[in-house]
């Protein structure tokens, strides 16, 4: 069954919001390079690690935009070297990938350390809010 097809009921009005954000996911888990990895960290923290090796920092990119983190990497110059290479077996190309982020969910921290992209996510505790509703008199 296509996923579009659930929210095209008429039960379930004002969900398109939540259908782009599927769609997104599904765009995002085709993606294959660079390898990665998410990490628990607990208490509502998590890591993702991208196998950047041979990028360095000014290379790489982190953004988050409408609760999408997006992460991209573009070298300069790739592929024009004179060097001879008899086999060339470590990708060269730029990337472009990205997560879809839950709606609190903050970037804290991003580390390149020996090959390794780290980003550090957070979802702090919201802050309690009440919020009291006057009650008018119909009449």
């Amino acid at each position: 069954m296509n996923r579009s097809l659930i929210f095209d009921s008429p039960f379930l009005l004002g969900f398109e919001h939540t259908r782009s954000l599927i769609e997104r996911a599904a765009k995002a888990a085709a993606e294959s390079y660079p390898p990665y990895n998410v990490e628990d960290r607990g208490d509502g923290a998590l890591r993702i690690t991208l196998a950047v090796a041979g990028f360095s920092p000014d290379q790489l990119s982190v953004t988050v935009e409408d609760r999408q983190l997006v992460v991209s990497g573009k070298r300069e110059g790739a592929g024009k070297s004179e060097d001879a290479y008899l086999h060339r077996g470590i990708a060269a190309r730029g990337f472009l990938r990205s997560f879809v982020l839950a709606d609190g969910m903050v970037v804290e921290s991003a580390t390149l350390e020996h090959g390794l992209l780290h980003i550090d996510l957070a979802r702090p505790e919201p802050e309690k809010r009440v919020q009291s509703i006057p009650i008018r008199s119909a009449g």
